[in-house]
Parts: C-alpha cells; sequence; structure tokens
C-alpha cells in the first residue's frame, strides 16, 4: 500500500480581533472574523506499510518531532481512526511564523483533512473539527476555511458571506510578537477600545467593502505599540493607498485592503525589500487546493 496527495493549506488573517473575557482556566475568550487568505504551505502526505511518522521540512528551525503540529495532528488522526500505517510528510512552508497568520495550524488542519482521503476514512468536516480543536483553537477554522465569525476560544465557528476576492498586501517584519506576552498586555490594558464586530458582520452580510475596510480592526495592536514593524507597516501601506492596514492575529504580521490589485504590487514594490515577509494576496473561500493524488470529496 502507497498512497500519496499534495495540497496547499492556506493561511488565515482576523479582519476584526476583540478580546472579550478571560475564563476560570485562564483562556481568552475572543470575537473575530476569521478570513482565509492565498497564501500557502505545501504538504506531502504519503501513506504506506508500517507505523511511525516522518516529517521533513525545507525551514531547518522547524521542529520535526511531536513538538511540531503538524506532527501531533498526524498522531491524533491515527489514533482516532485506529489505522496502522506510516504516515511520511513533506512540509514547504511560505506562511511566516510568528506572524498571526495561523501557520502552524493550517498545516495540522491539512494533515487532518488530507489523512482522511487517503485513509478512506470518510470523515465529515465537523468531526475533523472535533479532533483539531484538541490541537489548537485555530485548527478548526483552517479546515473550515472561507469567512467566519469565531467565538470562544476561537472553536465556536459560524459561516458568513463569502469575502472571496479582495486584494491584499502583507508585511512582517522580524520581530515575532509572543502570544502570551500580547495577552499579558491585553489584560493589563485600563480603557481598551474594542473593534466593533457588530458594524463588520453587517458590512459581510451586504458585502459592503467601505464599511468593512473602516470597521477593520484588532485589539492586540494595542499591546504591541511598541513594535515598530507593526506601526511602519501600517503607515507604509496606508501611504501608498491601502483602504485599512490592521495587524493580525496577536501578530506581528499586518494586511492592508487595497481597491485594486495593482496598487497592492505598486506598494509591495516600493516597500517590500526592507520586510522578512512581503507578499500580495487574496481573500479565498477554501482552506485547501488539492495539487496531486487524491481527488476532494
Amino acid at each position: 500500500m502507497e498512497k500519496t496527495l499534495t495540497l496547499r493549506c492556506a493561511a488565515k488573517i482576523n479582519l476584526s480581533l476583540d478580546v472579550t473575557g478571560r475564563r476560570e482556566d485562564g483562556y481568552h475568550t475572543l470575537e473575530s472574523i476569521f478570513q482565509s487568505v492565498g497564501v500557502y504551505d505545501t504538504l506531502k502526505l504519503t501513506v504506506t506499510e508500517g507505523e511511525g511518522i516522518s516529517l521533513y521540512c525545507n525551514v531547518p528551525y522547524i521542529p520535526r518531532d511531536e513538538r511540531n503540529l503538524a506532527y501531533r495532528a498526524a498522531a491524533a488522526f491515527l489514533a482516532e481512526c485506529g489505522r496502522q500505517c506510516h504516515v511520511e510528510m513533506h512540509l514547504r512552508k511560505v506562511i511566516p511564523s510568528g506572524a498571526g497568520m495561523g501557520g502552524g495550524s493550517a498545516d495540522a488542519a491539512g494533515v487532518l483533512y488530507g489523512l482522511n482521503l487517503l485513509l478512506d476514512c470518510g470523515y465529515s468536516n465537523k468531526k475533523l473539527r472535533e479532533i483539531g480543536v484538541k490541537l489548537g483553537a485555530d485548527v478548526p477554522f483552517m479546515l473550515m476555511g472561507g469567512t467566519a465569525l469565531a467565538a470562544g476560544v476561537g472553536e465556536i465557528l459560524t459561516p458568513l458571506r463569502s469575502m472571496a476576492g479582495l486584494p491584499l498586501l502583507i508585511l512582517k517584519g522580524k520581530k515575532s510578537i509572543s502570544t502570551p506576552a500580547a495577552y499579558a498586555a491585553i489584560d493589563g490594558l485600563e480603557n481598551p477600545v474594542h473593534p466593533d464586530t457588530a458594524s463588520m458582520l453587517r458590512a459581510i452580510k451586504s458585502r459592503d467593502i467601505p464599511l468593512l475596510t473602516a470597521t477593520c480592526a484588532n485589539l492586540f495592536e494595542a499591546a504591541a505599540a511598541d513594535c515598530r514593524d507593526v506601526a511602519r507597516a501600517k503607515e507604509e501601506m496606508l501611504a501608498h493607498g491601502a483602504k485599512c492596514a490592521v495587524m493580525t492575529g496577536s501578530g506581528s504580521a499586518v494586511f492592508g485592503i487595497f481597491e485594486k490589485m495593482g496598487e497592492a504590487k505598486a506598494c509591495l514594490r516600493e516597500v517590500g525589500d526592507s520586510y522578512a515577509f512581503a507578499q500580495t494576496a487574496v481573500t479565498v473561500k477554501e482552506p485547501f487546493l488539492i495539487m496531486k493524488g487524491e481527488k476532494r470529496r
């Protein structure tokens, strides 16, 4: 037995991100609009007879064992389905780490999605999300994709009208922001200015792009006030015509929404060389693109 599947796993941005409270267990509750974007990691999965998990990656500092979310996803899936086989994964990273774009969660979601096809388990997307939430709060959305309202710790998802097709530029400097440190900074805010999620939901329902760009916001920007890379990315994109420029997740990548892709590309040419990651993209509907192997069903 040998079966192979290659797929591309989409990153995400948070069009809006608010922290609404803190649970007794210490986890923070969120209210956020998640959006898939066309920045992809590529994952090649091969299952053969035997046992064990092997992970290879083009980025030297990415762990290749239980510290890696994709590795843990493979182990979780095999434990759930009770199948014995050897899983080999080749991961080509493009989504930057420490960016707030869900790269690790996208890879884990891709593993769950791909193994479900390769091993003919027939699990529903809902079932895969139930496995995924045990790995990380972002994994369920990375399996659903598109545009969604997230609540709880990010795992309670409500699909929304698709906002696919928005032209973006995404910039990230060399500095990353620690997620625990960002949450600690949020807890210390005296008068936080919360995003207007209700207005954004109205914008999405009517696909009102001016209202959407006016309400894009992220409470974590207040926790990243001393990160010059974030401030500079926002300033430069707005100066080059972006309708809004907002940090995604707990940082430190910043996305700008432009009226036309040509404007985003012009901004990239002007400022992109001074960032560790700089790429134009569009918002997309699907979390995965099947490249080779099993067909989606």
